[in-house]
């Protein structure tokens, strides 16, 4: 019997480039893009490269960059449509989140 192992997925928050960097076995997945401010944070843009699409990445990447913010003692705000969306399906963040102007 063959174990397979799963891939080796790391999320780091790069403050200087103001975005999440997503990689799988030491490649770059995705990021998450935001913009900071004290008490707030407002994703931008997400992206996950079409070769990792279809894995779960990005609802990965959605729930630890949402965590982080929490975590944090920020507001949410969802300008990314995919965030936004993660957000309509996963209503335990409502009391977290601000609705984009």
């Amino acid at each position: 019997m063959t174990q397979v192992e799963p891939d080796q997925i790391e999320i780091v928050r790069d403050d200087a480039a103001r975005r999440y960097e997503m990689t799988v076995d030491g490649v770059r997945a995705g990021i998450a893009m935001f913009v900071s401010s004290p008490g707030r944070t407002v994703f931008t843009h997400t992206i996950v490269q079409p070769e990792f699409e279809g894995r779960g990445l990005g609802s990965r990447l959605a729930r630890f960059v949402l965590d982080d913010a929490v975590a944090r003692g920020d507001r949410i705000v969802p300008q990314c449509p995919f965030i936004a969306e993660y957000l309509t399906r996963h209503p335990e963040y409502a009391d977290s989140v601000d609705q984009p102007n």
